[in-house]
């Protein structure tokens, strides 16, 4: 990696090269380690870079020393929930704030390796990549916890066709128009790619990354994550496929369903009319009926629906522009590659 031609200083008005994302739940006693990791990992890489640690409601002394790492070192910066509100909110804040070219996400419990930072970067711009996410393929945790997580990253694939391996892996590194132009929130942290691929930044790579054991501490995720990650990967389908045109989803099972229960009711009137089949007491009648009803109910949603997005789809603040060319760059905002 090229050594960069500035160096950061708090008084700088120049942006660092990297911002490093850091949601720390917890962890007071990985965070001098973590932070002197990035340190050295940037500096070898010739980094100038900005390390956000951001304290999600920490009832020990993480917010402490945060406070004593933001006094040591003026490269690193710190902000702290009043209560706790989850990764992705963390997350959230600290894209918010995060400046220079690249930023790099990463858990605060010694798991993922700061020293991977410099080579996602050299990925990312060899091969000209938007995002390039870490893949611990020898990860060091239970099963209890891999086996899940196999499972939902099968799941994720199949669902969005986005081939990556592990869709959950904390260490990514991302150009920073992307960590801009997304919304993280709920527990929508596990699928960033995903929300980035939406938004049409659909050059993502994968790199494997080393994996180390818990040093400190015991993990803070449960049974529970594996439902609400099953629920979320739910939303984000619907969201990445049919937010801008939720006619073609409601409307869709309306039409088959409208047809299946027409096309009951008309045999059963057949039945009726023509043969002198008695209909009253069969299941069959009210089946026919639940499909129509059904129908209709999907077709006036899907109405609703288009009538509550269209006045956002008319502005046209709603659609990003990535480059601008001749007359339009006076008039439109550039996003800085």
């Amino acid at each position: 990696m090229e050594a960069s031609t500035s160096e950061y200083s708090p008084s700088a008005p120049q942006a660092p090269d990297l911002s490093v994302v850091v949601p720390a739940y917890e962890e007071a006693k990985s965070l001098p380690e973590l932070a002197e990791g990035v340190r050295a990992a940037c500096e070898e890489a010739g980094l100038s870079f900005r390390l956000w640690i951001i304290d999600d409601g920490s009832r020990d002394e993480t917010w402490e020393v945060v406070q004593e790492l933001c006094e040591d070192a003026p490269q690193v910066a710190g902000l702290r929930f009043r209560r706790n509100y989850g990764k992705s909110a963390a997350l959230a804040v600290g894209f918010d704030r995060a400046q220079g070219r690249y930023v790099a996400t990463m858990d605060a419990d010694l798991q993922d390796d700061p020293d991977e930072i410099p080579a996602l970067i050299d990925v990312l711009e060899e091969g000209d990549y938007d995002l390039v996410s870490g893949w611990k393929k020898n990860r060091k945790d239970p099963l209890r916890k891999t086996l899940p997580s196999h499972f939902f990253n099968w799941v994720t694939r199949f669902s969005s066709g986005l081939p990556l391996h592990d869709f959950n892996c904390g260490l990514k590194v991302y150009r920073r128009q992307v960590v801009k132009s997304i919304d993280v929130y709920g527990e929508l942290h596990r699928y960033i790619p995903l929300l980035a691929k939406w938004e049409g930044y659909d050059r993502i790579a994968e790199k494997e990354v080393q994996h180390h054991p818990r040093k400190y501490g015991t993990t803070k995720f449960g049974v529970e994550r594996f439902i609400q990650g099953f629920l979320d990967l739910i939303t984000v389908v619907f969201l990445t496929r049919y937010a801008v045109r939720p006619m073609h989803f409601f409307g869709s099972m309306g039409t088959v369903a409208f047809a299946l229960g027409f096309l009951v009711s008309l045999w059963l009137s057949f039945e009726k009319l023509v043969l002198g089949d008695p209909i009253g007491d069969r299941p069959l009648l009210l089946f026919g009926v639940l499909l129509i009803l059904f129908g209709s109910q999907m077709f006036t949603t899907g109405l609703l629906g288009e009538m509550i997005i269209r006045p956002r789809m008319k502005d046209p603040s709603t659609y990003e522009v990535a480059e601008a060319t001749g007359l339009a760059d006076e008039t439109a905002e550039v996003l800085e590659s």
